[in-house]
């Protein structure tokens, strides 16, 4: 039948294009012969056409079994306008009432419909599997098919009922459909579906346009995001977290910050979702902050950036995610930001899942910290992820191959790991092989008697953090491989066998470090941090100079801390001085801040800085609001270890709290627990040592008083002294 059919005329008349892309004449023909088929198609290849077209073409209605509403809705409409037939289109879903049900039913009764849409929790239901039993079915299409795979990154158990539907139904060809499988996932759906002998269509996954960066994710993630989006002012972008109270709150940080977004997750209702995208798509808004809900429905070709505000659970996820940028060929940033502690944080969220999922769950995400952690090029990685070789050493798009770091020779490396590798009978995974070349005595290699192995210790007297990068390098390089049914598994190939008998130079680059201390203020690459030291310098002249002049100690003026990111930021207003941690409102009222912003802004005049006044960034975090509610209950003489209990923090963080209160320039009066809780003489004696001290730290106090005093009764005298002292 195929060849009967002038495809390209076809796609003329149906369509409007002129041209098939890559491999879609080729699957349309598979299609139109009969035949099951599986095509894997990167986001934005073209995929919808490949079912489309055919529907139109053939004898019956195709069934188009897809998880997505939105996405359905959104399809049928297209068809609906190219079409001069009523009814060509259907969905069959939750969101229709039983007089629109009828509807779909008697045009497809009628022979009108040539597509119909169905969610697989429809498809099971009995009286749409009776009424499909006595409709002509041309193929079945299973879009998303990865949902089938419990290795996919969006696994639907209810997609596992699809074949035996089928099979009640009546047996048609069958076209399954995915934008990201990795070999794994698709001899998965291949089985699942009952089309192992399918004829496989393959595009590559490459994006060159894509430009693809992971960065340190420290406490001033906001402010680099800000910074970022200021940088591509008024280009549209998609930012990604995990959970949707993230969403809300960046959303309304960026917000703050004159940036035109909005949050959008399953917990909104839909009306605001659709909404939501409308004003993407129309360009009422610029910046999309949403969980992984958002981007399947929509069809924007010009989204400049995706960021991931916290590392995905899987590098399909991924993939998928960052395949929402560039669509048009243009300009897309993928830029990811990456901590271990998200990573526990995930890890963790699997607990109390069956086994066999956290097992799955916690090698994917394995899978997306190596890609986050490696110095290689991380094109090559996704691309060798999804089983495609990319055969550049630089692809000269990511941020690993723009700042190559040193290659170190590691051949003699590489023999140990494979050497142990094939002594464990190549039936375990990376950890377990890193642990084994280490010589740990873990209880599974004690269980499995490996430590009485000779290779077991053998990489003992190499640097530990050598063997994660080698391995995955050595995957990457063709020694070994990772087994499809038995997922991670690490296998010796050919390659493999033969470098241990004859071993040749083997370079390879170590990871990327990422230091856990969030606290440091450090930029990315490590270096130090953006302190103008002149002009810090001059600053604490000043507050010496005031200090003097006020008979106060320094730090009650501001603290280092304060002036430190004074000289980092350049505050030229007091409304600019506000955002520097430590100063509030109270303290900008005082004569003297006016000092520092005109000493900042001469500087800046006479050196010719160039302020990145974008750093500037205004924040509307909940703390505020704890702030406030802690300042309403001082107020009312509510006892400071009450206020604890009924906030559920500790009293040490409620201290943390009122320091931060009375430090950025608001008066607090706790007498009234002092006088509770002290003894008077006590509170005299170290109100009068802040006096003289020429510091506020509490371990110098904690040293000078003497053990008579608890640290509890330093800090709460020293908020006193603040409070009366400084505002």
């Amino acid at each position: 039948m195929a060849s009967k059919v002038n495809l390209t005329e076809a796609l003329k008349k149906n369509f409007g294009f002129d041209t098939f892309k890559g491999d879609q004449e080729a699957i349309i023909r598979n299609v139109l012969d009969g035949n099951d088929t599986f095509v894997l198609m990167p986001t934005g290849g073209g995929k919808s056409l490949c079912y489309q077209l055919p529907s139109l073409l053939m004898e019956g209605t195709a069934v188009v079994i897809s998880p997505l509403i939105a996405l359905m809705k959104n399809q049928v409409d297209v068809i609906s306008n190219l079409s001069d037939v009523e009814g060509v289109a259907h969905y069959l879903n939750s969101s229709l009432n039983k007089a629109a049900i009828d509807r779909v039913k008697t045009d497809i009764r009628d022979g009108r419909t040539k597509l119909l849409y169905v969610a697989p929790e429809s498809l099971t239901k009995e009286e749409n599997v009776e009424f499909l039993k006595t409709v002509k079915i041309s193929f079945y299409a299973i879009d998303e098919a990865h949902c089938i795979s419990e290795w996919g990154h969006d696994f639907r158990p209810e997609y596992r009922r699809i074949r035996p539907i089928i099979n009640e139904i009546g047996n048609a060809p069958v076209i399954a459909l995915t934008a990201t499988a990795t070999d794994k996932v698709r001899t998965d759906i291949k089985k699942s579906l009952g089309i192992l002998n399918a004829m496989e269509f393959k595009s590559s996954f490459n994006r060159p346009n894509l430009y693809y960066e992971v960065r340190q994710k420290t406490k001033d993630v906001d402010k680099d995001i800000i910074k970022f989006i200021r940088q591509h002012q008024g280009k549209s972008g998609i930012i990604y977290c995990l959970s949707r109270k993230k969403v809300e709150e960046l959303s309304d940080v960026l917000k703050a910050n004159d940036i035109k977004s909005a949050p959008y997750h399953a917990g909104l209702d839909s009306a605001t979702r659709s909404q939501t995208q409308d004003d993407f798509l129309m360009e009422r808004i610029d910046v999309i902050v949403a969980t992984i809900a958002f981007g399947m429905g929509i069809d924007k070709p010009d989204v400049r950036f995706v960021i991931h505000y916290d590392i995905p659970k899987s590098l399909e996820g991924y993939y998928q995610e960052t395949g929402r940028a560039g669509r048009d060929g243009g300009e897309g940033i993928c830029l990811a930001f990456y901590s271990h502690k998200d990573l526990q944080k995930l890890d963790k969220f699997m607990e109390g899942k069956p086994v066999a999922e956290q097992d799955i769950g916690r090698q994917l995400l394995q899978e997306t910290a190596a890609y986050a952690e490696t110095s290689v090029c991380r094109r090559k990685m996704l691309l060798h992820y999804f089983g495609e070789t990319y055969h550049k050493d630089n692809c000269g798009n990511c941020d690993n191959c723009l700042h190559p770091k040193k290659e170190i020779e590691a051949t003699n490396q590489l023999v140990i790991a494979l050497k142990a590798i094939q002594s464990i009978k190549e039936n375990f995974r990376a950890d377990y092989v890193e642990d084994f070349v280490k010589g740990r005595e873990t209880d599974e290699i004690i269980a499995h008697k490996h430590h009485l192995l000779d290779e077991f210790g053998s990489g003992e007297d190499e640097n530990d953090k050598i063997w994660s990068p080698l391995i995955r390098q050595a995957v990457l390089a063709g020694y070994l491989k990772k087994e499809v049914e038995n997922y991670g598994l690490l296998k010796l190939t050919s390659e493999g066998k033969k470098f241990i008998k004859k071993p040749k130079s083997f370079m390879i680059v170590e990871d990327n470090e990422f230091t856990e201390d969030e606290e440091s203020g450090m930029e990315h690459d490590g270096g130090t941090s953006a302190l103008d030291p002149t002009l810090n310098a001059m600053l604490v002249d000043l507050r010496k100079k005031i200090s003097k002049k006020l008979d106060r100690p320094p730090y009650v003026i501001f603290q280092d801390v304060s002036l430190e990111q004074m000289a980092t930021d350049y505050p030229v207003t007091l409304d600019e001085l506000k955002n520097i941690q430590g100063v509030g409102e109270g303290k900008v009222k005082h004569p003297y801040a006016k000092e520092f912003v005109d000493l900042i802004k001469r500087y800046c005049e006479e050196n010719d800085i160039v302020r990145q006044a974008d750093l500037r960034v205004r924040t509307v975090a909940k703390k505020s609001m704890l702030k406030v509610s802690i300042i309403q209950s001082i107020d009312r003489q509510v006892a400071l270890d009450d206020i604890a209990n009924a906030k559920g923090i500790d009293f040490d963080e409620l201290l943390d709290e009122v320091e931060a209160i009375v430090y950025s320039g608001t008066k607090l009066n706790i007498d009234y627990f002092l006088d509770e809780v002290m003894d008077e003489d006590h509170v005299d004696e170290i109100y009068d040592y802040f006096k003289e001290s020429e510091t506020d730290n509490i371990e110098t106090a904690i040293e000078e008083l003497g053990e008579d005093y608890s640290e509890d009764e330093i800090r709460l005298v020293r908020i006193k002294f603040i409070s009366e002292m400084a505002n």
